[in-house]
């Protein structure tokens, strides 16, 4: 447990120290050829870990003790006086080009990463999940639109879908701007080419706590493999009814059990709920009382009793894809990918802000830490799309027009191209004020939505 969170906050750190790296890299390399005099460069911020000085302009470069965030600080009368000889190289003499361009290049500098990061995984290949629908759960908008076992997604509403990642993603995107049931296009055990249509609504998708496509029904394949249990959970329902490793399941409830598929769905709706058993051990048949955990499955509570097959591994290699371009069609994937996901982020922004998305959807540090651990578990290339993604996120979240951020300079400088002027210095402190309270409610509520799903 203490590896896997030091691996985490190693990975999380090592992400985090890049994109933070390069933002301000953007900031700090335009500054510099516009004519800005740059006096430090920091990555973190408090008490510097390490400071170099450099021989152009005596520019600090710094790292601070603190990894959540950086800054350019550049020469500008507004923070303290200039000598006559430098005041043309200070940030608030310079036309307001060069100024815009200066702000938005930290931005610009995390697309441009995600795009690279993009590229380098779509030329080496990422490793995925084919998208393989498993049995949807009964009475769910993926079972009534007729989705059954081992239907492959080839395309959600026009969407090709690859992976089950891309799968996720197209529903999703697919169902912020559907006026109607989604299309989705998929090829069933047989063979056959089928149009499915689901009926999803922009409320099921995101108002609802959890994970929105398993609240849909939807799960991802698994090969069906007969009911013996390979492993007993310590502590769980199985055991305390007397579960042994290499017990066969015969039926539950009178109901005969043909495969582990069948016993999932005999357990999941009865939380609660005693379930006669009939096993068969050795050449011995034996009866055993099995009342189900509840388990909380997105919106939907489920039973579990804490077993586990161990026949599938060897079945599951049909479920295992690699999407890989040569480097053109990758370098054009990997634009059309950063696009995708901005507008998407951005989508999702604007959902939360007019209350059509839960707030549960906001993650924080702890998060992310846990998705870098996760990630970076699987392989370099899952790492590297983590980077991309969280990447386009910090560019995003910086070009929202919220004072102390990219944006809300960007919108000083529209009023200000506007006006002919700057804004009165009282307007802008009254802004940053205003930024500085929103951006703190913000991590508020990451912190605790982090917290809440740790100890839920």
């Amino acid at each position: 447990m203490f590896s896997n969170v030091v691996f985490s906050a190693l990975a999380f750190l090592v992400a985090l120290g890049l994109l933070i790296s390069i933002h301000e890299y953007g900031h700090f390399w335009v500054a510099r050829r516009v004519g800005i005099k740059v006096l430090r460069y920091s990555v973190g911020f408090g008490r510097p870990l390490f400071t170099y000085r450099g021989k152009v302009d005596g520019t600090e470069y710094v790292v601070g003790a603190i990894p959540l965030g950086g800054y350019v600080k550049m020469l500008d009368e507004r923070e303290a006086p200039v000598a006559p000889d430098e005041q043309h190289r200070a940030f608030n003499r310079k036309p307001l080009w060069a100024r815009s361009a200066v702000v938005i290049a930290g931005p610009m500098a995390n697309f441009l990463l995600a795009i690279v990061a993009y590229w380098v995984v779509m030329m080496i290949g990422i490793s995925g999940v084919a998208p393989l629908v498993g049995a949807p759960l009964e009475s769910s908008p993926a079972a009534l639109a007729g989705f059954q076992y081992e239907d492959r997604i080839i395309s959600v509403n026009g969407s090709l879908t690859p992976t089950w990642t891309d799968a996720r993603i197209a529903l999703l995107e697919s169902s912020m701007s559907a006026n109607g049931p989604l299309n989705i296009e998929v090829l069933d055990a047989s063979g056959q080419q089928v149009m499915r249509q689901l009926p999803v609504t922009q409320e099921q998708m995101l108002k609802a706590t959890g994970d929105a496509v398993a609240n849909l029904g939807f799960r991802a394949w698994w090969p069906e493999v007969e009911p013996i249990v390979g492993v007993v959970v310590e502590g769980g329902a199985a055991e305390a009814a007397g579960f042994e490793a290499g017990d066969v399941v015969i039926s539950v409830n009178d109901v005969a059990i043909d495969s582990w598929q069948m016993l999932v769905q005999s357990v999941q709706p009865n939380a609660g709920v005693a379930l006669d058993v009939q096993l068969k051990r050795g050449e011995n048949f034996i009866a055993l009382t099995l009342t189900p955990e509840a388990f909380q499955l997105g919106d939907t509570t489920v039973g579990r009793i804490g077993v586990m097959e161990n026949q599938s591994a060897q079945l599951s290699e049909k479920a295992n894809v690699v999407v890989k371009f040569a480097p053109l069609p990758a370098l054009s994937e990997a634009v059309v990918r950063t696009w995708d996901m901005s507008a998407l982020t951005l989508r999702m922004l604007s959902k939360l802000l007019i209350g059509e998305a839960s707030l549960d959807n906001i993650s924080g540090p702890i998060s992310i830490a846990q998705y870098a651990g996760q990630s970076a578990s699987i392989g370099i290339d899952h790492y590297i799309n983590f980077i991309a993604l969280i990447s386009i996120s910090l560019a995003v979240l910086n070009l929202l027009p919220i004072p102390m951020l990219d944006g809300g300079h960007l919108l000083y400088f529209a009023a200000e191209a506007i006006r002919g002027k700057p804004l009165p210095d009282a307007v802008q402190i009254w802004g940053q004020q205003i930024g500085i309270a929103l951006l703190g409610a913000l991590m508020f509520l990451a912190f605790y939505n982090d917290i809440w799903r740790l100890i839920r």
